[in-house]
């Protein structure tokens, strides 16, 4: 079951995406989905899975989150997935995000894969993140 902590870090990493400018012109527009549409174009960018463990301390609440972010691109080869983990570094990696009713301690890059589907054509690359956060 979803926390609130985690619903609130999930908004606050789609709004920072889909107002990074780097990011929307290597996707060509703010192309950033929790499930992507039927026919979305490539490339784009999920919001995928995440972990939630309990981060609290003797007297404080918290919470660590593992996130993966999923970048899909089929033009570029590598290239063009690459520079896709590479925007959502600079968007992401330690940036100050405001969450709703939590307070984001720390959000930091843990690690990044980039690879061929088995189709030939699409490049996945999955992009880890780990946060932590506490309720205000």
């Amino acid at each position: 079951m979803p926390t609130a902590a985690a619903v609130a870090l999930r908004s606050a990493i789609h709004a920072a995406l889909v107002a990074d400018g780097a990011l929307n012109a290597l996707l060509g527009g703010a192309h950033v989905y929790d499930e992507p549409p039927r026919n979305a174009s490539f490339p784009y960018v999920t919001i995928g899975q995440a972990r939630v463990t309990d981060w609290s301390t003797g007297t404080d609440s918290g919470e660590e989150h593992q996130l993966t972010l999923h970048a899909w691109s089929r033009q570029g080869g590598h290239r063009e997935a690459h520079l896709i983990v590479g925007a959502l570094l600079q968007a992401l990696d330690d940036a100050p995000l405001v969450l709703d009713d939590h307070r984001l301690i720390n959000l930091r890059f843990s690690v990044a894969d980039v690879r061929r589907e088995s189709d030939g054509r699409t490049h996945h690359a999955l992009v880890r993140f780990r946060a932590v956060t506490e309720p205000l």
